[in-house]
C-alpha cells in the first residue's frame, strides 16, 4: 500500500478492498460516515491511474452510496480529490446533510451545510469509535 493509505490508518481503517482500490474509515469525521476512497497504486494524478482502476470506480462508488444512504440518510455527497498534502490518487468521501446524525452512538453535525465542508469542524475518533463506525458500516458495504 502506498504511503497516504497509510497515513489514512490502513489495515486498521480499512472496510474493503478491491483490485485498484480500498476504502477506509477517515478517522476525522466532518460529517457522519466520512471516508477515504484510494487508489493502491503510486499513481499522483488521476490520469495516470492503470487501466481498469476508472472503470472499478463505478460500482465501488455505487456500494458506498448504497451504504451511506442507508446508515447516514444523507442529501448529498462530496468526492473531494484534493491531494496536496498526501500525493498518492484518493477521496475524501463526504455525505453532506442539514442537521445532525448519529451513527454508532456518535452524533456529527454537517458544519458546511448547505455550503463547501468544514474540514476543520471533524469529530475525531478514537479507537474505539473507530472500531464500532467500522463495525456498522460494514453491515451495509455488502449487504
Amino acid at each position: 500500500m502506498n504511503e497516504t493509505i497509510r497515513k489514512f490508518g490502513w489495515p486498521d481503517s480499512l472496510l474493503t478492498e478491491f483490485d485498484h482500490w480500498v476504502v477506509l474509515l477517515r478517522r476525522a469525521q466532518p460529517t457522519a460516515g466520512a471516508l477515504i476512497l484510494a487508489a493502491k497504486s503510486s499513481a499522483l494524478a488521476f490520469g495516470e491511474l492503470p487501466p481498469g482502476a476508472h472503470a472499478e470506480l463505478e460500482p465501488i462508488t455505487r456500494m458506498i452510496e448504497r451504504a451511506l444512504k442507508e446508515v447516514v440518510d444523507y442529501q448529498r455527497i462530496n468526492y473531494l480529490m484534493l491531494m496536496m498534502v498526501d500525493p498518492h490518487v484518493h477521496f475524501h468521501v463526504l455525505p453532506r446533510y442539514e442537521g445532525e446524525r448519529t451513527v454508532a452512538g456518535i452524533t456529527f453535525a454537517d458544519a458546511g451545510w448547505p455550503g463547501q465542508p468544514d474540514l476543520s469542524r471533524a469529530v475525531s475518533l478514537d479507537d474505539m469509535q473507530c472500531r464500532s463506525m467500522i463495525a456498522t458500516l460494514l453491515l451495509h458495504l455488502h449487504a
